[in-house]
């Protein structure tokens, strides 16, 4: 089970929402807090998590979610309504990077993601239920009925959340493809990191580790291309995802059958 499924599972699903994304993220500028144990300061991971309840009418929620070293279990930390969220800042309109930043009405986060894609992935799921959230309040509005006409007229439209500094391709130029190409990067890139890690570790690399990197390397390539638009790249790509599955499926067998043998 992946980290954004223990979240949903451990924190949302018990509270009748419905998790969106996750993003891991850490404080470009981190706040001081001379009172806390230096041991103590950055033993947590951070994960941003955009929700919508089961409820009616439904709300969309950002939650900051915290994990303690050593402990599985996830913290619920801080909560804003999308009411709160004035704006989400790209940094960055011309390319993919990790910064970005969040104001709500009392606060200014900002943060660096774990990658660029993840961060990208992040926005435009956001964006689009932003956007979602903000079509239903205005249908609703429109479907109270002709009898209120003089008291709409008196109230000021809600304020909707501004996206500043974002690729137009994660907002209003956003497709379905954009946002498969950026969960595949980002998973070649969790897995990349995955499969360095381990050969920089005791144990040997196996053949299939090799036969994965290579793989990710390839998928790499086509991803670029793809983004670019090309069908038979996009055809290349779907084959070499299910190669690329089926490797991983392999390492990740003989990678449990070492670590079993290393205990005996």
């Amino acid at each position: 089970m992946n980290i954004e499924s223990e979240i949903n599972k451990e924190l949302f699903v018990p509270q009748n929402e419905r998790l969106l994304v996750v993003l891991e993220v850490q404080r470009r500028q981190k706040k001081r807090r001379s009172f806390l144990p230096t041991s103590s300061r950055e033993d947590y991971t951070t994960f941003i998590c955009v929700s919508v309840t089961n409820t009616t009418p439904q709300q969309l929620l950002i939650t900051k979610v915290k994990q303690f070293a050593g402990s599985p279990l996830f913290t619920r930390r801080s909560q804003w309504t999308v009411k709160q969220l004035k704006q989400v800042n790209g940094i960055n309109p011309n390319k993919d990077t990790p910064e970005l930043d969040l104001v709500f009405d009392n606060t200014v986060d900002q943060w660096v993601a774990s990658s660029s894609p993840e961060k990208c992935i992040f926005i435009q799921v956001l964006y689009r239920a932003c956007q979602t959230h903000w079509e239903s309040k205005a249908g609703s509005l429109v479907n109270l009925g002709k009898s209120l006409q003089a008291r709409r007229k008196s109230m000021a439209p809600p304020r909707q959340t501004e996206f500043i500094n974002c690729q137009s391709k994660l907002t209003r130029d956003a497709s379905s493809m954009n946002l498969v190409i950026y969960r595949c990067k980002a998973f070649l890139g969790r897995v990349k990191k995955l499969m360095v890690a381990r050969q920089k570790g005791p144990l040997r690399p196996a053949k299939s580790s090799l036969c994965l990197l290579t793989e990710l390397d390839t998928m790499s390539s086509l991803l670029g291309t793809a983004d670019q638009g090309g069908s038979a790249q996009r055809l290349a790509l779907g084959e070499r995802g299910g190669r690329l599955t089926r490797a991983e499926d392999r390492t990740v067998r003989l990678m449990h059958k070492a670590h079993l043998n290393l205990k005996q």
